[in-house]
């Protein structure tokens, strides 16, 4: 599976998609990148005089990449053609260090603490360009062929 079939088979699509690129992807981890839009409809309301993106859209970018997109590649041999992946997500805990602002780069790196009966468990760090760590925690959930 590609790089990019892996965003093709998310079951995710604008303006909830929140991965631009796969940079690389194995059995243990995934990393991947999003740009924030300046103008992303969350922006509009928090916070009116210094917009930032709000902590949960930076964890459902955590978990867009470094739990679905990697659930896709590591349930690939389970998915037929035209199936469509399901998550649900079953925990997160989150810790915040830096704010995002409209139009940065994050750049999410994720590895596997285990995947066993459908259930992925995932360490996930988001990086700005700068390279500072934005955010790090764990995320899981359970990925399922919704057909």
């Amino acid at each position: 599976m590609t790089k990019e079939q892996i965003i093709e088979r998310l079951p995710y699509q604008e303006p909830f998609l929140f991965v631009d690129e796969i940079i690389d992807v194995g059995a243990d981890g995934i990393t991947g990148c999003y740009t924030l839009k300046t103008d992303e409809y969350f922006y509009k309301g928090h916070f009116k005089e210094y917009p930032i993106t709000p902590g949960v859209i930076l964890t459902e970018v955590m978990a867009q990449i470094g739990l679905v997109c990697l659930g896709v590649f590591l349930f690939k041999d389970q998915l037929l053609d035209d199936n469509i992946l399901g998550v649900a997500m079953s925990s997160t805990e989150m810790d915040f260090y830096k704010s995002v602002l409209p139009g940065e780069k994050v750049i999410v790196v994720s590895e596997k603490e285990y995947f066993r009966f459908n259930k992925l468990k995932c360490k996930v760090s988001m990086y700005n360009e700068s390279e500072e760590l934005v955010a790090k925690g764990m995320i899981a959930g359970m990925i399922t062929n919704l057909d």
